[in-house]
């Protein structure tokens, strides 16, 4: 199975500022993944010309869209989006919002593939290190993500985690290894010069990867100001 995870922002490029919802399409359908989650995804707002992201996206792609709402822009949003070739059984949201900082979230859905049941968590954390623990530690303690925590899981994301500290926290002690490992070579962010391993894949022993790798490809670099991240896995059997 091949997930792609991608902070698209809102389809305007990094560099040029130009809005393409096409140039993400495109991207996306060369990398031919099964499942796919994008953060930063517009819902009827002005600076992607009222566009319905989320339907453009499952449709153009011939994939299930399942849509999460973070934050109202005028009268439209933006926030999270899973794609998937296989039935979404059900979908959550667990709210990650701290103070008054940005509401964020995260989005969890099980989704009933050819080889068995997997728990799969979408999310975009917040830009302050401690609210960033915070997050996790809210997301892991959760009873939703309690209930699930038997089931394979991928955690996959834009985790704004400059200093990759999330990942021998709370993650480690819940059992949760870090796919995009060593940042060194995972760096997406900016797409035109990436210096930061920002989008990570954590996986529990449920699963089993075969490759982890960025989209470098030029068009992605043009895309947003992200790099995609795919991963290829398999959903263990033992």
């Amino acid at each position: 199975m091949r997930l792609l995870s991608w902070n698209i922002h809102k389809g305007i490029g990094g560099r040029d500022r130009r809005y393409s919802l096409q140039r993400i399409i495109d991207c996306i359908d060369h990398e031919h993944p099964d499942l796919v989650c994008l953060q930063e995804v517009d819902r009827l707002v002005k600076r992607s010309s009222f566009d319905d992201q989320p339907r453009l996206l499952g449709e153009s792609l011939n994939l299930q869209s399942n849509f999460q709402a973070n934050v109202p822009v005028a009268t439209g949003t933006y926030g999270n989006l899973i794609l998937s070739k296989w039935p979404v059984a059900s979908a959550h949201r667990i709210s990650l919002k701290r103070g008054k900082r940005k509401s964020r979230g995260a989005q969890l859905v099980h989704i009933e593939t050819s080889h068995g049941v997997l728990h799969l968590v979408n999310t975009h954390l917040g830009l302050d290190e401690r609210e960033r623990h915070w997050q996790i530690d809210c997301l892991l303690q959760h009873q939703l993500f309690q209930s699930y925590a038997t089931l394979p899981t991928l955690i996959v994301g834009d985790f704004n985690d400059w200093r990759n500290t999330l990942a021998n926290a709370s993650l480690a002690t819940k059992g949760f290894h870090q796919l995009t490992s060593p940042p060194g070579q995972f760096r997406s962010f900016p797409s035109w010069l990436p210096v930061g391993a920002l989008d990570k894949v954590f996986v529990n022993e449920g699963l089993q990867s075969h490759q982890a790798r960025v989209v470098r490809t030029s068009l992605a670099r043009e895309a947003s100001d992200h790099l995609p991240v795919v991963v290829d896995f398999t959903i263990s059997t033992n």
